[in-house]
């Protein structure tokens, strides 16, 4: 086989599709930034018929722009503008009525109700994967492209799709994508899933675009100037009741101003002066209370759990989710931190995920994303939000399985 056939079949597999990139239609999520834009560029740079769209997803009249942010003001017009130096067609979509009622009201409603939101995962489940994909098919496209930093591999031989932790570590965002459908990723290409930063870096000063350089965004986008609790206050006013700030042994130390200024593992700005340590040791939110209005603190060592109920819980795992139940996996549950073994099992109704030894400041509201196994590019098999969790203090954490 010749260098050139070569070129031309990874050209043709670059998307694991049987036709040529020319007939292939790829709608491309551009939010502004240099890795939209650079997915957009390389698609089109191989062929591909690429159709750029940008979802505007709050008023950036009432929101500022501000370094980091997306989808409203100075974003929108950088996606325009990487569009037409690309030279692509560009659509700007009008979705802020739904991203107001399914993540920013939702994003304040979980804090009045005493969990740590991730409106990331909200938007990449409620918004983008489904209003955008609704958009992509009435444009006849084949191929809905992100430039999310995960892995996307066929599996099996009927279109699926399985998902692995991306290349660059440090970039890697399976966290907040647990929630694909297996359905959803039979659509979904994410080329950046075997690149690097600096590589996509490079690709936007070849293709000589204004974003190169541009910070990348942070996941509360429509946060102005990053004070959430000023938007949850405005939108969940009882996320502001006063209450009391109670330690583990069931002194009260003082008074805080509303649960939506504390969430589970904060050590900073508590509120407690010179009782924010107990016989020198500093104290830690270790559980918020929202419906009497009451944050527990403690030593850290009162941060460690050993397990975690959760709901909404998606499998995109090998074979049914009860055939994992039982066996050692990996769970993650901070975006910052890396996946540690844990055993899934079924309580009732409800996943329960029992960790071989205790994770520390785990809230609610957050996700537990199962893996395959804790390795840098391992499968994302799937995942789920925290409903509560358990101490670790209550009784010693499971031991290890072995093969």
């Amino acid at each position: 086989m010749t260098t050139s056939q070569t070129n031309t079949l990874d050209l043709l597999n670059s998307l694991d599709l049987g036709k040529p990139p020319a007939q292939t239609r790829v709608v491309v999520a551009m939010s502004g930034g240099v890795d939209s834009s650079v997915v957009a560029g390389l698609l089109k740079e191989q062929g591909y018929d690429v159709i750029g769209v940008t979802m505007q997803l709050y008023d950036h009249g009432e929101i500022e722009h501000r370094p980091g942010s997306c989808c409203a003001g100075q974003d929108i017009y950088d996606a325009r503008q990487a569009a037409d130096l690309i030279g692509i067609p560009h659509y700007v979509l009008n979705y802020e009525q739904n991203f107001r009622a399914k993540v920013i009201d939702a994003f304040a409603q979980s804090y009045a109700d005493g969990e740590t939101p991730i409106p990331c995962v909200t938007c990449n489940s409620q918004i983008k994967f489904i209003d955008l994909f609704d958009m992509a098919r009435d444009l006849g496209a084949d191929i809905l492209a992100t430039g999310h930093y995960i892995a996307s591999r066929p599996d099996g031989d009927d279109g699926g799709r399985a998902l692995y932790r991306a290349l660059d570590p440090d970039r890697d965002q399976s966290y907040f994508l647990f929630s694909t459908t297996r359905e959803q990723l039979r659509l979904l290409r994410f080329p950046l899933g075997e690149m690097s930063k600096p590589e996509v870096r490079d690709h936007a000063r070849r293709f000589g675009l204004g974003v190169a350089e541009k910070p990348d965004s942070q996941d509360i986008c429509f946060v102005p100037t990053g004070r959430y609790s000023d938007l949850v206050e405005k939108l969940a006013p009882r996320a502001a009741t006063p209450g009391e700030i109670v330690h583990v042994d069931g002194r009260v130390l003082g008074q805080h101003a509303g649960v939506m200024n504390y969430t589970i593992g904060q050590r900073k700005g508590l509120g407690l002066g010179a009782s924010a340590s107990v016989g020198g040791e500093p104290l830690y939110v270790v559980k918020i209370d929202a419906a009497h209005a009451r944050v527990t603190v403690g030593p850290r060592e009162a941060l460690s759990t050993k397990r975690v109920t959760l709901r909404d819980v998606n499998w995109i795992g090998p074979g049914a989710l009860d055939q994992a139940l039982g066996r050692e996996i990996a769970a993650r549950v901070r975006s910052t931190r890396p996946p540690a073994p844990a055993v899934m099992t079924r309580r009732g109704d409800e996943i329960v995920v029992e960790f071989v030894e205790g994770e520390s400041g785990v809230a609610p509201g957050q996700a537990c994303v199962f893996y395959e196994d804790s390795g840098p590019r391992a499968r994302v098999l799937g995942g789920g939000f925290i409903r509560s969790a358990e101490s670790a203090q209550e009784e010693p954490a499971i031991a290890r399985k072995r093969a």
